[in-house]
């Protein structure tokens, strides 16, 4: 079992330099990998301070050497497909092959995708046209058809071969980006969504991981148990990653070491602590306490 954190890319008095420093402090307090959210309006406030997370992970590797750096996850239906994938690539160089990308559908409450549309026609943003115009999320059909689409494009594109594509949404003519990664066969690609929705699974299944979370019949929290871990180490196999995990620590550790140990006899590799915004200073204290191993 691997140990990460899940930190805020934005929230009130949250500053870019701040959340540099965590992810730096992350790899001397003993973590094995940082993983920011990925908003365009961070969904705390209306007008919340966010930060690109491709380049706070950037500034993170200069000051690193060991840990794994990421998203969990980024919205693929709203991002520019081609330079997402520059950006992991390079991600994946500057830090000597140690880049994950983490995607999914994307969070309905980031207004910066639900407030910004684009017109049809628009350069380098849709298929061979352009995108059909609308938000940037679409439909949830719309967005879902996009993603999945998108992820075969994207998948090809980390790996560094030549790509060939046409489809409803994207169109690539033989391009093959270079320098390729730096991990073989590709970078790895994790799979973000809801468990019993299934589409997460089936996606995860083409790619190198899942970052799953549970909802029920409410809005409220429930942990992924080790029944649900060890189905999704059935159905995706003994090479995937299976990151569990998305919030805040217990406060009684020993019924969470106990819960983690349960994840990893069941086929998880990585438990993610959440970092939520606040005070920068509680920020580095929930970082410099170190994993709970």
């Amino acid at each position: 079992m691997r140990y990460g954190l899940e930190i805020c890319c934005g929230g009130s008095g949250v500053e870019a330099a701040d959340l540099v420093a965590l992810g730096v402090l992350a790899e001397r307090s003993g973590f094995d990998g940082v993983f920011f959210e990925d908003y365009l309006v961070y969904y705390s406030e209306p007008d919340a301070p966010t930060h690109d997370p491709w380049l706070l992970l950037a500034a993170i590797s200069a000051g690193t050497d060991r840990i794994r750096l990421g998203t969990t996850v980024t919205g693929l239906p709203a991002r520019q497909l081609a330079k997402l994938a520059r950006e992991a690539l390079t991600l994946d160089h500057l830090s000597g092959g140690r880049a994950v990308l983490g995607v999914g559908l994307g969070d309905p409450q980031d207004r910066g995708v639900s407030a910004i549309h684009e017109t049809a026609g628009a350069p380098g943003t849709g298929g061979p046209r352009g995108p059909q115009g609308g938000r940037l999320g679409g439909s949830a059909g719309e967005r879902a058809a996009r993603y999945d689409e998108g992820l075969d494009v994207l998948l090809g594109l980390l790996g560094g071969a030549p790509v060939r594509h046409t489809g409803r949404y994207y169109r690539v003519d033989g391009v093959a980006y270079r320098p390729g990664p730096v991990q073989t066969p590709r970078l790895p690609v994790w799979v973000g969504g809801s468990l019993e929705a299934g589409a997460a699974v089936r996606r995860a299944a083409r790619c190198d991981g899942i970052v799953p979370y549970r909802r029920r019949d409410t809005d409220s929290w429930a942990d992924v148990d080790a029944g649900q871990v060890a189905a999704l180490r059935r159905r995706l196999g003994p090479a995937a990653d299976i990151a569990i995990g998305g919030r805040r620590r217990r406060t009684d550790q020993a019924v969470e070491r106990e819960y983690v140990a349960g994840l990893a006899d069941a086929g998880a590799t990585w438990w993610l602590e959440f970092v939520p915004p606040g005070d920068p200073a509680e920020m580095r204290d929930l970082v410099a306490r170190g994993p709970l191993r």
